[in-house]
């Protein structure tokens, strides 16, 4: 069995730099200050450029301008980090980090959130929509984890939502997930999964086109009706898979939420067995760690390698520091 780590960027922060310098930029140094291509010259410190340009002249490095920039790990550890972080189905956590590359904890925990960065998406409007003509996208809702503080109802006179002894959610962290059938997943952390929100995230991220295909929640067939076709499983009745065969000769459609429910099922399986602890402030950048690895899986073509340099490629234009600015 190859050992992926005997590649030279995983030797030393030198042969690191040069690895990342080499595919960040092909046609040579470029500013992030001014944008200019080629147009640089090395410093006396290894690594370290200064821009060419008369109106600019500032110093910059390979990491200037990602989530690494100002960090003191070596860039070898990073790119292990960034490795391991892409290739674990379910996750890795710091305290695994920390043991692997020997540096501290808290320094791994901080580098384990800056890979998180790296790994989201950009505005889920900035995307294009989901699904398309013939396509089939899947929604469907969980919950994870217990909210900080309990949700107040409103109508029961500011008393909060689900009373003890009840059954429902109660106060747990409510994520909407939309899954396109043989494609890519977006989730959305929500304070609360009403009609009215979850039909506005459905609205905006799924093209008309598209089928959907729900459960039996009331929280789909006004929006359902937007789209080419709105489908329903029935859970509660022990319908999990439903074949239909249009009578216009059309191929059978297999009605149901499993994509969505398998991603969820990858999702708990993590957090409950690798990272087992998650503030409600932090389940974000889980949720887009999980999207990353979902979206470049090897069911789509990618591999380790491929997933970590899609990953490496997300930290520019990110920053994320221990005290964000206000």
């Amino acid at each position: 069995m190859s050992n992926a780590f005997v590649a030279d960027h995983f030797q030393s922060h030198e042969l690191a730099r040069q690895w990342l310098e080499a595919r960040r930029w092909p046609e040579g140094p470029i500013c992030p200050h001014c944008g200019v291509i080629a147009h640089a010259y090395a410093t006396k410190k290894a690594g370290l450029y200064r821009c060419a340009e008369p109106a600019c002249r500032k110093d910059f490095s390979i990491t200037t301008g990602t989530v690494m920039e100002s960090s003191h790990i070596p860039l070898h550890k990073w790119m292990m980090a960034f490795y391991l972080m892409s290739s674990s189905k379910k996750g890795m956590s710091a305290h695994q980090v920390h043991r692997a590359l020997g540096v501290s904890y808290k320094a791994a925990w901080f580098m384990c959130h800056r890979i998180r960065e790296a790994m989201r998406g950009e505005s889920p409007l900035g995307f294009g929509p989901l699904g398309g003509k013939g396509e089939i996208v899947e929604a469907d809702e969980t919950y994870f984890g217990k909210t900080e503080q309990p949700r107040i109802s409103p109508r029961r006179k500011g008393r909060p939502y689900n009373p003890r002894g009840s059954r429902g959610p109660k106060d747990k962290r409510p994520i909407v997930a939309l899954v396109e059938r043989g494609g890519n997943v977006r989730t959305f952390h929500v304070p609360v999964a009403d009609k009215a929100t979850v039909s506005k995230i459905v609205r905006e991220n799924i093209a008309r086109e598209s089928r959907l295909h729900t459960d039996e929640s009331r929280l789909y067939p006004d929006v359902g009706k937007l789209f080419q076709a709105h489908k329903t499983v029935h859970h509660t009745g022990g319908e999990y898979v439903r074949i239909e065969y249009p009578i216009t000769g059309e191929p059978a459609e297999s009605i149901h939420t499993n994509s969505a429910e398998g991603y969820f099922s990858i999702f708990k399986r993590g957090m409950r067995g690798v990272y087992q602890h998650c503030k409600e402030k932090h389940l974000h950048r889980y949720l887009a760690e999980f999207d990353f690895r979902y979206n470049h899986r090897v069911g789509l073509g990618c591999s380790d390698i491929d997933r970590t340099l899609a990953a490496i490629k997300g930290a520019e234009g990110k920053r994320l520091m221990w005290r964000q600015p206000d």
